[in-house]
């Protein structure tokens, strides 16, 4: 089920990798509840090397509040995908960053049941936050937030005159 909802990724990365190419923007990555798979797709698009700064797996509180700056406090909230966002960006010197954060399964965490998911994005000064409530296993809740992360990091880069300063050539 999982390998149906990732092929999805595909045309996503390459739009990813189409807007980013040659845009001298860069991109970056905070994962908690996808430990790392985000950052393994944009790793894998045409030209990463180019655009892809890096990523940060904050899957304990405590990375997420000394590396990337998080306020103390619950982390399945999208306060704390905002905060893993402009952390990640600040640590990398990226200008655009998703972030995610959630309860995977197939237990609650923090009191939010299996499925909860926040994603963070910011680019420049804009940020957004979404909330998601996935059904599944853990698989196929890690499957779809990445997914979707995937498509709110492509909504976040400009496909002309950005709001980083920077025109598109």
């Amino acid at each position: 089920m999982t390998d149906g909802i990732l092929d999805a990724a595909h045309p996503l990365l390459d739009e990813i990798a189409a807007r980013l190419d040659g845009s001298g923007r860069t991109i970056a990555v905070a994962e908690s509840l996808t430990a790392g798979k985000i950052a393994s797709h944009l790793g894998a698009a045409p030209s990463s090397s180019t655009w892809f700064a890096g990523g940060v797996v904050a899957y304990t509180n405590e990375v997420k509040y000394s590396v990337l700056g998080v306020e103390r406090g619950p982390v399945v909230t999208a306060r704390c995908a905002e905060q893993m966002a402009t952390g990640v960006a600040r640590l990398t010197g990226a200008d655009i960053a998703v972030a995610v954060t959630g309860v995977g399964g197939p237990g609650p965490e923090e009191g939010k049941e299996a499925g909860t998911v926040y994603i963070g994005a910011c680019a420049g000064a804009r940020s957004t936050t979404e909330h998601h409530q996935l059904d599944g296993g853990p698989e196929e809740i890690l499957a779809k937030t990445t997914l979707r992360a995937l498509t709110l990091l492509l909504e976040m880069i400009p496909t002309g005159p950005d709001h980083v300063g920077r025109a598109r050539p």
